[in-house]
């Protein structure tokens, strides 16, 4: 079913290795949300007549925003299209930003679900990501995220920060499981060029982790969750059972969503947009009656490619039948010694009408990908 997905463009501070779309000039918030409900009207007719199954906030940092603007933003979206009632409502937050009060604000709201940016529970590592928090703030929001009623909550953490040894995350990996959250995602870090990061890595002032290293814990993350009970569902998300992220997993499954506010992105199954990543321009336009996105036309090979790379980073794999049958796209014949190599390679796994990812495969999961991606 279809999503509605809501970017924040605020922070407080810049992480040294984000290049999301932010600004830390908060002052344009109440304007920002206004013009991202007036997007919501803009948009009514979008998604059709399908039945909202996900809203998610994301960002920038959403747990900037006040109590009144989301009641706001959830006001509008209930007025101008059909919620299922156990809609899933996550919103992404920082710890520093969550209080008792907020926290239950949020649940009051309708927030059924919560992503925690965490990251790491060593505080060297928070102060070298530029993270507004410590591990402290971060065990502490969590326990009060608990009191406040929230039985769905996600937590995010980087693996391969550079390290003499292995032990900090070890270490975060035994405090995040014994705090048994419903959903963790682990994303390696990645040295993106437009980021301070990338600025100090191309002047030598730091290095990259290598790839052994970053390999090495990532094995760590998934033998340590699935230990814990968790099921890898996707590269970099595991869950407890029933835990699965709803919106994400719509996105992997080429379902509808609605993008609303500057950077966001929206998909009808026939075409994609891209909103301006611009926030004055973006206010200014909608002001204006008028939508300021960029228009992708997809063809068919981009549909083809679309499937493969999301649908082999998920536990589901890659379902030949349906390239065949939707596409006409035999993957099996087109890319047979493709596929045979990285079978015989144990990176893939064919099961009858699926192709999978082994646990060796996930290492290589961009590598295989690109592999079978129509040219």
């Amino acid at each position: 079913m279809p999503g509605i997905y809501f970017h924040i463009p605020f922070c407080k501070q810049a992480c040294y290795y984000c290049d999301f779309h932010f600004s830390t000039n908060k002052k344009n918030i109440e304007a920002m949300v206004n013009a991202l409900g007036n997007e919501l009207v803009l948009q009514k007719t979008y998604l059709g007549s399908g039945i909202i199954d996900s809203i998610y906030f994301g960002g920038g940092t959403p747990s900037l925003l006040n109590i009144a603007h989301v009641d706001y933003l959830l006001g509008k979206t209930a007025q101008f299209f059909t919620v299922a009632n156990a809609v899933e409502i996550t919103l992404e937050a920082n710890p520093d930003d969550l209080d008792k009060k907020k926290l239950l604000g949020l649940k009051s709201s309708g927030i059924n679900r919560l992503s925690i940016g965490i990251q790491s529970f060593n505080d060297d590592h928070l102060q070298y990501l530029h993270r507004a928090h410590d591990a402290k703030e971060a065990k502490q929001c969590f326990k009060q995220a608990r009191q406040a009623g929230f039985d769905n909550i996600s937590i995010d953490l980087i693996y391969a920060i550079p390290s003499e040894d292995h032990l900090i995350w070890k270490n975060d990996l035994k405090t995040a499981i014994a705090m048994e959250p419903e959903h963790i995602s682990a994303y390696g870090l990645t040295i993106e060029e437009k980021t301070v990061f990338g600025n100090w890595l191309s002047k030598g002032k730091i290095k990259a982790a290598g790839e052994d290293y970053a390999a090495k814990q990532y094995e760590m993350l998934r033998e340590n969750l699935a230990q814990a009970g968790y099921e890898q569902y996707e590269v970099s998300n595991f869950s407890k059972p029933g835990f699965c992220s709803r919106h994400n997993s719509g996105y992997w499954r080429q379902e509808k969503y609605l993008g609303i506010g500057p950077s966001a992105h929206s998909y009808d199954q026939k075409n994609r947009q891209y909103n301006i990543s611009n926030n004055a321009l973006y206010m200014k336009a909608i002001d204006d009656g008028q939508i300021p996105f960029q228009l992708d036309q997809l063809e068919t090979r981009d549909f083809i490619n679309e499937y493969i790379l999301t649908s082999l980073r998920t536990k589901w794999g890659c379902r030949l039948s349906y390239l065949q049958d939707k596409y006409g796209y035999r993957l099996q014949e087109d890319a047979k010694s493709t596929i045979e190599n990285h079978v015989h390679y144990g990176n893939l796994l064919r099961e009858e009408d699926r192709l999978r990812l082994t646990n060796r495969g996930m290492l290589l999961a961009d590598t295989i990908i690109s592999d079978l991606l129509v040219p």
